[in-house]
């Protein structure tokens, strides 16, 4: 599948996603086994506090598509510039604004139309005011260099066929010190690309996830330093069994390829400090 037919299948399908709430259908769940009501499967339930639930509005929690909490694991400090990629209905966003208070900010960038006039609706209903919901694609971030403390995503990098520019980008728009704060889907160890391909289908990846490795020398050669990723939800082949036989595969046959090699991570990284410049032997010391 090209970049091209890539993007335009991910926008419609979260635009679809986004019409789901607005029209009151139901939640955005896309997992195994969604329900009208709310979200069952695996991959996008109880991600969230009740408290954190309950402090912004209803369509911001059934729009969620993620695979994490990020704005649990992060840290974020009042007065700080944080920047959600693929931010959807809100839901990240809005949460970040709340910990980053009046005189910090929180930008969500996302390309659907359908799920900026959702987000868009969710701010009015929060009534916030230290955040910004911005068009654009994640792989060309609408801000300037060196403009965000905090860079959060929620299972989005995972959807992009060209991971290298948009973690390219992510290091442009940090500040030095900044700090790459990722919730995603990743993969450990080998596996038939086919097994994947189905696996990855009922993760809801279109353009797959990257293996715990090769994530990480991406982060490494797009600039960052001091990468860790946090496994926070290992899923298991008993969660996609139900969508594997119906896609005409043995599961307990694959089942060893697929049981614990898929797990929702926490991707920690930080832009670098430039080192000051030295105008002799002894100006640095």
């Amino acid at each position: 599948m090209s970049t091209e037919n890539i993007t335009e299948v991910v926008r419609e399908k979260y635009g679809q996603a986004a019409l789901r709430v607005t029209t009151g259908a139901g939640s955005a769940c896309c997992g195994a086994a969604p329900s009208s009501v709310g979200c069952v499967d695996p991959i996008t339930s109880n991600l969230y506090s009740e408290d954190q639930a309950g402090s912004i509005p209803e369509a911001a929690v059934l729009a969620s598509l993620g695979c994490g909490n990020p704005t649990l694991l992060a840290q974020l400090n009042p007065g700080e510039i944080v920047l959600d990629l693929g931010s959807g209905g809100g839901i990240d966003v809005l949460l970040s604004a709340k910990r980053v208070g009046p005189t910090g900010k929180a930008y969500g960038v996302d390309m659907t139309d359908e799920m900026l006039a959702l987000a868009n609706e969710n701010k009015r209903r929060a009534g916030v005011d230290n955040v910004e919901f911005l068009k654009g694609q994640i792989e060309h971030i609408p801000l300037p260099d060196n403009s965000v403390d905090v860079i959060l995503s929620n299972c989005v990098l995972n959807l992009s066929s060209d991971k290298d520019q948009v973690l390219r980008e992510a290091f442009r728009v940090l500040r030095p010190g900044g700090r790459f704060a990722v919730s995603d889907v990743i993969t450990t160890g080998e596996m038939l690309p086919e097994i994947r391909k189905s696996v990855l289908l009922w993760v809801g990846c279109v353009a797959g996830a990257l293996e715990e490795n090769e994530y990480k020398n991406k982060l490494s050669a797009a600039g960052f330093e001091e990468i860790s990723i946090e496994p926070t939800r290992v899923y298991r082949v008993e969660d996609a069994r139900e969508f594997l036989s119906g896609q005409g595969l043995d599961v307990d046959a694959i089942a060893p390829q697929i049981d614990g090699k898929f797990f929702a991570g926490f991707v920690r990284a930080v832009k670098p400090i430039a080192a000051r410049s030295c105008c002799g032997p002894n100006c640095c010391a």
